[in-house]
């Protein structure tokens, strides 16, 4: 007999549609890891305390949290298309606001910038990965969808040199020491020039989103209606809100994004605090981001072994372990701790997301998806709180001790609370 063809993993005629979407997956990578320096970038500039400006992670992941479900529900409805021409259109309006916000040199401008921006993110998220599922044969489908997610953390290095490189190395304000005492009249030129620093990657990345967002409008897409509307949303809901493991997965979900983002963005603050520059820690962000990337390909691994809640226990016990030492391990061995916990943090979405999903039908995957994206405001909430914790001996990282430890280091016990509660719900899970 002869052999049966195997299916290809992206034919020909989806190539430059799948190429294009794909793409996709490396621009909010990008988008991510290009704002967590902005915290610092933004404190130093306009002069903000720790709390005032962690409103930059709750604009950017609040938005999120807002347009997740309503999206979900939109790409459902009408085609995965104009989901993504959607997003696209809300990522370039979000990021070209920068520019009007550099020339107001207001906060709250650029704070609403990002939240529009992450309007775009949330359309896209919830539409490009059934995309790409959809472009081409079910055989290949995990396989097509692995590949495009690849890309995710090309956008997350990528995002993080551009702002080392054309933002934090070229801020005149992180060059001085004292820039609040500086006459008023030099403080307001640095501002300004500064601010237009911040802007330039967004307002370019804007530009960018423009032309990716004429060429899908221009191209013949496959696959361009979704599976029409979703049958008894409400009956879903229900059935979500009963089962535990997904309420307890979206708990968990919440948790683990807030770490992640605590952890990636009070870097800076940490190695402030040992008298590292921001341009210079960005060095160590990198380093995390790498030993995210190489914990993601270990676990992975690992799964075939390892029952997955067990794996995501063990990983989150070795977060908690890491996050310990960063508290109470000061100088350069608490910063190295630090950025070790990347390497714990690296299965942890992808795990809850799959576990939480398990079992569901799937009309109630659809739906309960849209949760584990809603989940992402765990990136708005926390790092506000944590930013708090660092203010509370004044501006500077630190300024009190706190049961031995400075306030920035002591910080650190929200993500340690958020590990502990992520290692409970691998242990439960893996009994299930």
């Amino acid at each position: 007999m002869k052999a049966s063809t195997k299916a290809k993993l992206v034919d020909r005629k989806t190539l430059l549609p799948f190429i294009l979407i794909t793409s996709l997956f490396a621009l909010w990578g990008f988008a991510n890891a290009v704002t967590d320096p902005m915290v610092q970038a933004f404190k130093k500039v306009l002069e903000l305390t720790n709390s005032q400006a962690a409103w930059v992670q709750m604009a950017f992941y609040g938005g999120y949290f807002c347009m997740a479900l309503p999206a979900a529900l939109f790409v459902r409805k009408y085609s995965y298309k104009v989901g993504v021409l959607i997003g696209l259109a809300l990522y370039a309006f979000g990021a070209l606001l920068f520019y009007p916000a550099a020339i107001t040199e207001q906060f709250w401008f650029f704070c609403l910038g990002l939240y529009i921006l992450t309007f775009g993110l949330a359309f896209l998220e919830t539409t490009a990965n059934p995309y790409i599922l959809a472009m081409g044969a079910k055989e290949t489908a995990t396989q097509r969808l692995n590949l495009a997610q690849s890309f995710n953390p090309v956008g997350l290095l990528a995002g993080l040199l551009v702002a080392q490189q054309f933002v934090l190395k070229k801020l005149q304000s992180d060059d001085i020491a004292d820039f609040a005492s500086l006459e008023l009249a030099k403080k307001t030129l640095i501002k300004t020039s500064d601010l237009m620093v911040i802007r330039n990657p967004y307002v370019i990345l804007g530009l960018v989103l423009i032309g990716i967002f004429i060429l899908i409008a221009v191209s013949k897409m496959p696959q361009t209606k979704g599976d029409g509307e979703i049958p008894s949303v409400k009956a879903s809901f229900d059935a979500l809100r009963k089962n535990k493991k997904y309420v307890l997965g979206v708990l968990a979900q919440v948790f683990y994004v807030g770490a992640q983002i605590m952890c990636w963005t009070y870097i800076y603050q940490y190695a402030e605090a040992i008298g590292i520059s921001s341009s210079d820690a960005a060095n160590y962000q990198f380093a995390a981001f790498i030993l995210f990337l190489v914990g993601r390909a270990t676990g992975t691994y690992l799964l075939r072994f390892v029952n997955s809640g067990q794996l995501l226990k063990y990983f989150a016990l070795l977060a908690g372990i890491s996050t310990v030492l960063t508290i109470y391990v000061e100088g350069i061995y608490g910063l190295y701790a630090l950025v070790a916990i990347s390497l714990f943090m690296s299965i942890m979405f992808p795990t809850i997301y799959g576990v939480s999903l398990n079992g569901l039908n799937e009309e109630e995957s659809k739906i309960g998806a849209a949760g584990l994206v809603m989940a992402i405001v765990g990136g708005a909430l926390l790092p506000k709180w944590q930013g708090m914790i660092i203010d509370l001996g004044g501006s500077a990282v630190n300024d009190t001790q706190i049961t031995g430890a400075s306030e920035v280091n002591f910080s650190f016990i929200l993500p340690l609370l958020c590990f502990v509660y992520i290692g409970w719900y691998g242990r439960k899970v893996s009994k299930l």
